[in-house]
């Protein structure tokens, strides 16, 4: 298995309904590029993971624990394990980046989906 990869060639899954992730699992480590449709919304949860990320494209209100921010290109955010966090999606839909430790082993076992579909189209 080669240590790189095109982000086409990862097959997106279905994280929640309306955002899907193409991720890159290490030992201890996920890293996931994230599109999210407009006006998704992701419910509120809380995992083991701490959880790092950047927005690159669109617009997200994230709630982190009892902060709520308005999120644009370039700002991050970093949520601690077990904390609860949700986002709502701007209408322009958004692309994110994100990173979790320990791995995202619940993702794994996610099923693939159609790889044609999203911003990176497999070759």
């Amino acid at each position: 298995m080669s240590a790189f990869a095109d982000v086409g060639s990862i097959p997106p899954q279905q994280i929640w309904q309306g955002v899907v992730g193409r991720t890159v699992h290490g030992r201890g480590l996920s890293f996931v590029v994230l599109e999210l449709d407009a006006d998704a919304v992701v419910p509120e949860h809380a995992h083991e993971n701490e959880q790092l990320g950047v927005l690159l494209e669109g617009a997200m209100r994230f709630t982190i624990g009892d902060e709520t921010r308005d999120l644009r290109p370039g700002d991050t955010w970093r949520i601690a394990a077990h904390v609860p966090h949700s986002v709502v999606v701007g209408g322009e839909g958004a692309v994110a980046v994100e990173a979790f430790a320990p791995a995202r082993d619940d993702w794994r076992a996610l099923e693939a989906l159609d790889a044609r579909r999203g911003r990176w189209p497999a070759a």
